[in-house]
């Protein structure tokens, strides 16, 4: 049984909209959520998608150029976001600073968010 389900791919961007835009016209989804630091790309605003997030003073990825890292993390939906962090914990994870932030094996940033009302619990159907 999982312990958790990708709710968000989140990208850091100079401009959410702009990148919003651009997804949505190469996926064919619409924006379905949009303020001035975040907007989503999904199939419906009740779905998973890409979410676009303001990062000031963002040095774009320079790939495959390790010199700037690629910037984005996985939102990772579950039921109960304490369970879920002992439990990534005990698979090697590490705590980041923020509320329910972890850090992979390999040091990539993701968040344990509560899933949202309209997902269906994660030991459950999708």
């Amino acid at each position: 049984m999982p312990l958790g389900r990708l709710h968000h791919l989140i990208v850091d961007c100079s401009d959410p909209m702009t990148e919003a835009r651009f997804w949505s016209a190469v996926l064919g989804d619409p924006i379905t959520y949009a303020d001035d630091d975040f907007a989503v790309v999904s199939t419906s605003t009740a779905t998973s998608g890409l979410a676009f997030q303001r990062a000031s003073g963002l040095t774009p990825p320079t790939w495959p150029d390790p010199a700037v890292p690629q910037q984005m993390h996985l939102d990772v939906m579950v039921d109960d976001q304490d369970a879920a962090g002992a439990a990534v914990l005990a698979l090697g994870a590490r705590r980041l600073p923020g509320d329910h932030v972890y850090a992979d094996p390999a040091g990539h940033p993701f968040c344990l968010i509560r899933r949202p009302t309209w997902a269906s619990p994660v030991g459950g159907p999708r």
